[in-house]
């Protein structure tokens, strides 16, 4: 894979970690490219616009004139986006990165030196009925970064109210998802509203059901360790105006449900009870597809 940024922006500041969009002229990856532009110019980062680009066959074309005029075609491609995103934020650094190869391995590589990754819930390409593309699964499922996913129809950013909406379980990435929560919130003066869902595992039938438990026992003590890390975050962020809620239910349902009318939903990439197995945890991969407002991934804390 070969890449380079663009120098018409200049270098970012040493020890700068830029925000990082994959953009390729599909409506997703244009919303991708405004709520990329708005957390850059929030958090006071440059703007990395990314595009791959590569041949899809395994027999490679004879003519080399024919891969010149494909790269020649991605860099307009992200050339155009890159003059978008200055006049979306003229006060951020905008730079651009062409790389070759697959999408989901080049914005991989490039959100691993970033401070946040952007991209678009499907990109050029596949079925029309398609919610969610493969880049929309892979980089969030394998990213050390936290990653928005935003859909073509969802409320650009930084107009409405703003809310944000975020899942907990308890698990590790979920303790960043809340922690992402409340620095989003800040960033936007917006509050948060957090979400736990309560599932009674002694009402579960077959191997999943617990005998001989307390029921109000584990719920009360669940729900006093919900409190907590919830208040943990209310101490460290003040001036967010929070709202936590700890609810019995399928946690699929509640929380697309909860987000609504959010700006942004965050869940973590895995939740408790998530098997290694699975590129995201099931509750993730239902908002993905499903939710109406972007959705941020986080992992785990490395």
């Amino acid at each position: 894979m070969s890449a380079g940024f663009g120098t018409e922006a200049g270098a970012a500041r040493a020890g700068e970690r830029p925000v990082v969009v994959g953009y390729d002229e599909s409506p997703g990856s244009e919303q991708a490219l405004r709520w990329a532009a708005e957390e850059a110019r929030l958090r006071g980062l440059p703007l990395v616009v990314c595009h791959a680009w590569h041949w899809p066959y395994t027999r490679r074309p004879v003519d080399k004139e024919v891969l010149a005029r494909l790269e020649a075609t991605a860099t307009a491609v992200v050339e155009g986006g890159t003059h978008r995103a200055r006049e979306l934020a003229p006060t951020v650094n905008v730079r651009s990165l062409l790389a070759k190869g697959v999408a989901s391995a080049v914005l991989l590589q490039a959100v691993r030196n970033a401070e946040l990754g952007v991209l678009g819930s499907r990109g050029q390409g596949g079925f029309e009925e398609l919610r969610v593309g493969s880049a929309a699964v892979q980089v969030p499922a394998h990213s050390v970064e936290p990653v928005i996913v935003v859909g073509p129809d969802g409320v650009p950013a930084g107009e409405g109210r703003p809310r944000i909406v975020v899942g907990v379980d308890g698990s590790p990435a979920g303790q960043r998802a809340l922690e992402f929560a409340f620095e989003e919130a800040r960033l936007r003066a917006a509050p948060v509203t957090v979400v736990c869902c309560w599932e009674d595992a002694g009402d579960l039938s077959g191997q999943d059901g617990l005998p001989f438990v307390d029921r109000r026992a584990l719920r009360a003590n669940a729900e006093a360790s919900f409190r907590n890390a919830v208040s943990q975050l209310t101490c460290r962020y003040p001036a967010v105006p929070v709202m936590s809620e700890f609810i019995a239910g399928r946690p699929e349902r509640t929380v697309i449900d909860a987000a609504q009318e959010a700006t942004l939903l965050v869940l973590g990439s895995r939740g408790v009870g998530s098997t290694p197995s699975v590129l995201l945890g099931r509750v993730t991969q239902t908002a993905l597809a499903e939710a109406v407002c972007p959705v941020a991934v986080t992992p785990p804390r490395t």
